[in-house]
């Protein structure tokens, strides 16, 4: 056989053989929040998607809140794993409720509000009326919270207003709202966070929610994922997994602390799933009878 013929079939061999593998690898795109618990599923779902037999293609695309719930809507972004409901995200869903669909939850007992050390002499948010200079930070009287975009900070500026507090929110980070919670717990001194469960902070401090005799903050509530319009179609397979996803305190727990520990969240995410196969393939056994993606 002439060499140039040989090198025509080589190549339409690979071409056919690219071909192929890009069928097989499914692509799907997560929208994932900068909290916690949403970097810690996430991952956990990107490895245990890109296993073989089922070789997605998966990309975290990390962003704000709003943006997630617009991404997904659009169809930038297939699916996002997390939805607070039935009142903390219901204005975020509200402006796109059309182009969403919000399936099952994974996830019960959500919740959020004013966090003190155990040590810190107040049980409820209107203690801390009369405690303002005890909570001096950075040199105010301060509750420091995450990302003011977030429904949290929103409902901290609520909660300030209704117990008139003699105190400020200072915006910052996840990242650095931790920090200066666990510098000030190193030392024994009074700080006032905002918190959610789940929450890997409440396995590493001795922690307790102030009582909330208004309601600021709400109920307990449910989280759900959520995806683009028509992604259970398209997909069903997946949806049918993702629908018997479930996680309490003490999964979700251990699988944040472990990202915590190794300090890289894939890395984490891949120990947690090593040392709980029965449990993720218990999730993944539920799409046996789906139809596989289109």
């Amino acid at each position: 056989m002439p060499r140039t013929t040989q090198a025509f079939l080589a190549a339409g061999l690979i071409a056919a053989s690219l071909s192929t593998q890009a069928q097989d690898n499914r692509s799907l795109t997560i929208g994932t929040l900068n909290w916690a618990e949403n970097i810690a599923v996430a991952n956990m779902w990107k490895l245990l998607l890109e296993e073989t037999p089922y070789n997605y293609d998966v990309v975290l695309s990390n962003v704000g809140k709003s943006v997630a719930f617009s991404g997904v809507a659009s169809g930038d972004m297939d699916i996002s794993l997390e939805t607070w409901l039935p009142a903390t995200d219901a204005s975020y869903i509200e402006p796109h409720k059309d182009r969403l669909d919000i399936h099952d939850v994974w996830y019960q007992g959500a919740g959020m509000g004013l966090v003190v050390p155990g040590y810190v002499n107040a049980d409820s948010i209107a203690d801390l009326a009369g405690q303002g200079e005890t909570f001096e930070y950075q040199g105010q009287p301060t509750i420091v919270g995450i990302d003011p975009g977030s429904s949290i900070s929103s409902l901290t500026e609520d909660a300030i207003e209704a117990y008139e507090l003699p105190m400020r929110q200072l915006s910052s980070s996840e990242v650095a709202m931790m920090a200066a919670l666990d510098d000030a717990y190193q030392r024994q001194e009074p700080m006032v966070v905002t918190l959610w469960s789940p929450h890997w902070a409440f396995a590493e401090y001795d922690l307790k929610y102030l009582d909330d005799p208004k309601n600021v903050y709400g109920d307990e509530e449910a989280i759900h994922w959520f995806s683009r319009k028509g992604f259970a179609e398209d997909d069903p397979w997946l949806t049918t997994v993702l629908d018997a996803w479930q996680m309490d305190d003490d999964s979700l727990g251990s699988l944040m602390a472990k990202i915590e520990e190794a300090g890289d969240p894939e890395e984490g995410a891949r120990q947690w799933i090593d040392e709980n196969r029965p449990l993720v393939d218990e999730w993944l056994a539920a799409g046996e009878d789906a139809d596989q993606p289109l």
